[in-house]
């Protein structure tokens, strides 16, 4: 399901030079896999997600998707192609403030080529506990409900990679569980392949496969070496 080879990603620094942020020799994730990336925060995890989305652009190396490198796609391709084929569950959640939560999960199915489904956008969100909150707007609803519509929305198109970036920060030890406990279900039962990143270790501990960025990471091997 996704195949990064020689991944190579750096950011401009304050004196005008290129500062290496990632250097990806291999990773892989099989279809329907379930998988986390632990780090610190400020490694580098999400910025690893970006770049599998198409977000961003890597410096160079491959990003295969669903057979696609999406890396030689054009900003739009990538667009069109993350609506079609890929989730995104965002740490900020980028829920849209002007619509409900139904209208945003519904208008997250807009962006793919597929049919608006309205009946699984209920479902979705009747699945995350939010069917007495379709008609809320975004400010009226708790951080851990704004979380479920971001996570229903990922799910909207059935994607075959589903990304997530700390789905847990911002929400409660009490709703933490039941949200990496979502994720997971709903990914088995639509055999959607996972990656996850976190720095909670309780989090992470709930996973088969666990792999720290530090070891698929040359730059924070370098990094550490020189400490």
């Amino acid at each position: 399901m996704l195949k990064i080879t020689n991944l190579k990603k750096s950011f401009r620094s304050p004196d005008g030079g290129r500062m290496p942020i990632l250097d990806v020799p291999q990773f892989n994730v099989a279809a329907a896999e379930q998988m986390v990336i632990v780090g610190r925060s400020g490694c580098g995890k999400s910025t690893l997600l970006h770049l599998i989305a198409g977000i961003g652009r890597p410096d160079s190396g491959d990003i295969n998707v669903n057979g696609l490198n999406i890396s030689r796609l054009s900003e739009e391709g990538r667009d069109r192609f993350r609506a079609e084929v890929m989730g995104y569950v965002f740490q900020t959640f980028n829920l849209l403030q002007a619509f409900t939560a139904f209208e945003n999960v519904v208008l997250g199915m807009s962006f793919s080529k597929g049919r608006v489904d309205r009946d699984r956008a209920k479902e979705l969100l009747k699945r995350v506990g939010l069917s007495h909150r379709l008609d809320a707007y975004p400010r009226t609803m708790s951080v851990g409900e704004q979380q479920r519509v971001a996570v229903a929305r990922a799910l909207a198109n059935r994607p075959k990679l589903l990304l997530a970036d700390e789905p847990t920060a911002n929400v409660d030890p009490a709703n933490q569980q039941s949200i990496v406990d979502l994720i997971r279900e709903t990914c088995q039962e639509e055999e959607i392949a996972l990656v996850m990143v976190t720095h909670a270790m309780e989090v992470a501990e709930q996973f088969q496969r666990v792999e720290p960025l530090e070891k698929l990471n040359l730059v924070a091997q370098a990094r550490k070496a020189h400490a």
